[in-house]
Parts: structure tokens; C-alpha cells; sequence
């Protein structure tokens, strides 16, 4: 048990960290937008790649560094687009968030009773998005592939139970973040709150990928 919770506690302190990917899950979940395949998409994305680590995968990332440069631009370039939109509707405006008092979502921004979101955007662009923001990353390689599968090894025969409890922690952060950032949502509720999250998370989003390559470029 106690590579479980070794693994549980290393796990969560890697990933509760503001990131692209804790951005994005949150901006979902205040907007009750496609939050499950979201919250799925991450877990299970992020099980993948512990076990990827565990089983010896970061051999092969200390092996061939260009791996982490070219994911380093790749992620570069598509959180600066992805932050580029967000400042968009951070200029633009016109999306606010209503819940009536069930909670529940209605399909119109000026619909009685109050809205969830003034447009709903299709599953697919969505997954696109949330796939792409967790797997162009390299800091997902460094820290879950390689550290995470390193530390484990140190376990012995116990690596796997380790890696259990390093999955075991993605699966509740992110159902946290995702299931709960709806409770943000009592202060989301007008146009100027939304266009000044979408601000911060532009500001996010391209410092992200400004610190992506500060490296390569200054090495």
C-alpha cells in the first residue's frame, strides 16, 4: 500500500498545477460542455502514458532528446493559436453563462429560465482540442513518462502498484476539475466575467507556449 499512495501523492502533485490541459478541463466544466469525455479523454490519456513510462518508454525519450524538441514546438505552436482564439473572444465577447435554479441547461442565450452557455460547441472540435492540448505537451513526457516511470522503477516489484496510484490520482483530479468547475459558475454568469476568463486563460495559454521554447532557443 505503500507504493500506492507513493504514487498517489507523486501523481497529484505533477498534474495539480495551472497548465494548459487544467485550463481547458475548467473552462469545460464552468460551461457543462461535453465534461465527461473531457474528464475520460484525460484519465484514461494519462493512465496510457504512466503505464507507457512504467513499462520503460522514458528510456526512449533519454534517448533520442529530439523527441521532446519537436514535441516542444509542435505544443508551442498550437497552445499560441489556441490562446490567439481565446483573446479573440476575450475582444469580441457575447457569450455569458445562466443556470436556472435546478441547474439545469436550456439551448438559448436569451431563453426564459436563464442558459448554460450562448453557443455549444460540437464533441468533435472538443476532443480534437483536449487531445491535442495533452498530447503535443512534452512537459506530459518529462513529468508523467520519464519521471513518473523512473521514480517507479526504484518500487521493484511494487512499480505497478505505484503506477496505480499515480493513475488513481489523474482519475480524481480530473473529475474534480471537470465536475466541479460548475460551481464557478454563479460568477460566470455575465458577458464581462467570461470575457475576462477568457483573458487569463490567453495570458496562459501563450505564456505556455512561450515557456515551451525559451529553452530550445536559449540552449
Amino acid at each position: 500500500m505503500l507504493s500506492v499512495f507513493s504514487g498517489l501523492g507523486l501523481g497529484l502533485s505533477l498534474i495539480v498545477a495551472i497548465g494548459a490541459q487544467n485550463v481547458f478541463v475548467l473552462r469545460q466544466g464552468i460551461r457543462r460542455e461535453h465534461v465527461l469525455p473531457v474528464v475520460i479523454i484525460c484519465a484514461v490519456s494519462d493512465a496510457l502514458l504512466i503505464a507507457a513510462g512504467v513499462a520503460g518508454l522514458g528510456f526512449v525519450i533519454s534517448a533520442a532528446p529530439w523527441l521532446v524538441v519537436v514535441a516542444r514546438w509542435a505544443g508551442a505552436l498550437f497552445l499560441l493559436a489556441y490562446g490567439i482564439l481565446a483573446a479573440r473572444r476575450a475582444w469580441q465577447g457575447g457569450e455569458e453563462l445562466r443556470v436556472d435554479s435546478a441547474g439545469a441547461e436550456a439551448s438559448s442565450p436569451r431563453a426564459s429560465g436563464g442558459t448554460a452557455t450562448a453557443t455549444r460547441t460540437a464533441l468533435a472540435p472538443v476532443v480534437a482540442t483536449v487531445l491535442a492540448l495533452t498530447w503535443l505537451n512534452p512537459h506530459v513526457y518529462l513529468d508523467t513518462v520519464l519521471m513518473l516511470g523512473s521514480i517507479a522503477a526504484t518500487h521493484g516489484d511494487e512499480r505497478w502498484l505505484f503506477a496505480a496510484g499515480a493513475i488513481a490520482a489523474s482519475i480524481l483530479w480530473f473529475t474534480a476539475l471537470g465536475f466541479g468547475a460548475r460551481f464557478l459558475g454563479r460568477w460566470l454568469r455575465t458577458e464581462r466575467a467570461w470575457r475576462i476568463l477568457d483573458a487569463l486563460i490567453a495570458v496562459v495559454m501563450i505564456t505556455l507556449a512561450v515557456s515551451l521554447v525559451l529553452p530550445v532557443l536559449g540552449g
